[in-house]
């Protein structure tokens, strides 16, 4: 990189902080708190596990929609554009799911809310990996670590705000004002991350003649990946039902919410360095491993200090999956391959994030209850964690 366009550069932290924003929103809040209210809600609108499970899945289909059309949004308004067009559907989608107990309304909310999510998300990790271009694999590793341990923000935000909540409010209405808050922190969410979009280059558009690449080369990626979407979603949806039917308290329930989001922020920061260094799906299967022990803890182990050393291992080390990801598709392709690699990853993430919550609903909805759904999930995990490590190492100049 030339001094002159250094000296173009804008100041690369405050800027990855502000866009982490992005993912504070689009899962902290509007994915990820849905566990917390989904006791009330499930109490409030006499839902079934499965009913509970599709509404995420709705969720989480919205966000397959999302990321297929966030590239060709960012091509037709601009990156910076969509990125904020997302955040602010996602603060309207999140406050009108406090307006209806209809459950089709609130399937189509969520959807709405998940495909905001994936605009969102998908743009803002083009802006930060055009703030990385130029620099080592390690300091855009590192970058993109810090991007999406803007996820652990928005859990420690609401696992501090929404049982607090629930606890001085009626089962009928306390679900209701939690979304309101929610969508109240998004508006927050959403002017504190301006300036860093201001900030911000447009990514350049991916030629056309990218958007093929050899898939074959990360087979074993795209399917570790879709398992860890299959997953660990099951556990964000259900682990906190889990809990409160294992009779923890509000204060607990808040306090491993708490620990999961701080988890995931120090983990944000941690595992790039480590990713970096492994080749292969090596530092995906690590990562993947450490996921699977941290959902399994609480079905071997009723104990407080079973939950919290789950709420940490599992929060340092699921979002850091999507980092191991993209790396190893940046070391193993061709930087015009690069867009469209992450796509098709994206889109494999997403097939497996739509499957887990429904899945583990329909099972958990038997004599065995949530212990069923969530030993599936951690089934799915441990097998993408050995499917991962059969990923060799490609340099890219063979593409």
């Amino acid at each position: 990189m030339t001094p002159a366009a250094a000296a173009r550069r804008p100041a690369v932290i405050p800027v990855v902080l502000g866009l982490a924003m992005g993912p504070a929103v689009a899962l902290g809040l509007a994915r990820f708190a849905y566990a917390l209210l989904l006791p009330a809600m499930r109490a409030n609108l006499h839902w079934s596990l499965a009913t509970a499970g599709a509404i995420n899945t709705a969720n989480a289909v919205g966000y397959l929609a999302g990321a297929l059309i966030a590239v060709p949004l960012a091509r037709r308004f601009g990156a910076r554009q969509a990125f904020l067009a997302g955040l602010i559907v996602a603060a309207v989608s999140l406050l009108g799911t406090a307006a209806s107990g209809d459950t089709a309304v609130l399937a189509s909310l969520r959807l709405l809310a998940g495909a905001s999510a994936g605009v969102s998300f998908v743009t803002g990790a083009g802006l930060v990996a055009e703030l990385g271009s130029g620099q080592s694999s390690r300091r855009a590793t590192w970058l993109l670590g810090g991007y999406f341990a803007g996820t652990g923000a928005g859990i420690v935000v609401s696992g501090l705000a929404i049982p607090p909540l629930l606890a001085s409010t009626t089962a009928a209405s306390g679900w209701r004002w939690g979304w309101v808050l929610l969508a109240g922190l998004s508006v927050v969410a959403l002017v504190a991350s301006i300036p860093a979009v201001l900030a911000c280059r447009e990514p350049p558009a991916p030629p056309a003649a990218s958007r093929h690449w050899p898939t074959r080369r990360l087979v074993a990626v795209m399917v570790s990946y879709a398992l860890f979407g299959v997953g660990y979603i099951a556990y964000m949806t259900f682990i906190i039902a889990f809990l409160t039917g294992h009779g923890a308290r509000p204060g607990e329930i808040s306090s491993f919410w708490v620990v999961l989001g701080a988890a995931t922020i120090v983990g944000g920061f941690a595992w790039p360095p480590l990713i970096a260094k492994l080749r292969g799906g090596r530092g995906l299967g690590i990562v993947l491993g450490v996921v699977a022990l941290g959902a399994l803890l609480p079905l071997v182990s009723d104990s407080a200090v079973a939950a919290m050393t789950s709420a940490v291992l599992f929060g340092a080390s699921f979002l850091a999956v999507v980092t191991a990801a993209t790396a190893v598709a940046r070391r193993s392709l061709a930087q015009h391959h690069w867009t469209p690699a992450i796509g098709t990853l994206t889109v494999a993430f997403a097939i497996g994030q739509s499957l887990g919550p429904v899945l583990a609903g329909v099972l958990s909805d038997g004599a065995a209850g949530l212990r069923l759904g969530l030993t599936v999930s951690v089934g799915a995990l441990a097998v993408g964690a050995i499917v991962a490590l059969a990923q060799r190492h490609i340099e890219p100049a063979a593409s």
